[in-house]
């Protein structure tokens, strides 16, 4: 059995790198006392499954993880004990138990939804987003530890809407194909003219091929 939880971070948490989130949710865990399942060998260690990682710099609304039990818990027992023992900026924010045979997050895991807020240019930046999407395509310089190569970026982005509190960005997240936000913003930039303007980019949702919510799903 295992639970499925979702969590928030930001503040400075938000700088926090993946594996340093992972640490810190394992410490947690053991502190919590939560009847947690272990792996077998010389260095046990909790099993712990995340949708994806999240860039530095991101914050994350609603992230997903799984967490392996030994034996059954409640949900609001599971949420008590653990936020007790987590940081403010980092907290979880529902739970529900799944059997093993659910889908892990990161199998499951198609597209994720983005709060892209322009800290200045707003308009312009707005303006920008409406013009992607009347595009047919837009090749992108994809960069990686392997190299670089090009990429149309339009078919990775679902979908952009412009919301008083930011642009509201639906991009691809899964092995066919990424949208990274820094890969959207160089691209709007190039479309406004002008070096990216600042933003603050929170993570909302976590969506699956039919763009549900994994918590939902």
């Amino acid at each position: 059995m295992k639970m499925q939880v979702v969590f928030s971070i930001g503040g400075r948490l938000r700088y926090v790198g993946h594996l340093d989130l992972m640490r810190a949710m394992q410490r947690a865990l053991r502190r919590s006392g939560l009847p947690v399942k272990y792996s077998q060998g010389f260095n046990p260690h909790i099993l712990l499954s995340f949708a994806a990682p999240l860039a530095v710099g991101i914050a994350g609304e609603r992230e997903v993880m799984e967490v392996p039990l030994e034996q059954p818990v409640t949900e609001a027992e599971f949420l008590r004990r653990l936020n007790a023992v987590l940081p403010e900026a980092l907290q979880c924010v529902a739970a529900r138990q799944v059997d093993d045979t659910h889908p892990a997050p990161m199998a499951a895991l198609f597209a994720a939804e983005y709060r892209i807020t322009p800290l200045d240019n707003q308009q312009a930046f707005y303006d920008a987003a409406q013009a992607f999407l009347k595009l047919d395509s837009y090749m992108a310089t994809h960069r990686t530890k392997r190299g670089e190569r090009q990429i149309d970026l339009r078919p990775l982005v679902f979908n952009l809407l412009v919301k008083p509190e930011g642009l509201r960005a639906v991009l691809s997240l899964n092995q066919q194909g990424t949208c990274k936000p820094d890969l959207l913003l160089t691209a709007l930039a190039d479309l406004m003219g002008t070096p990216a303007p600042d933003c603050r980019i929170m993570r909302t949702r976590m969506l699956n091929h039919l763009l549900v919510p994994l918590e939902n799903a």
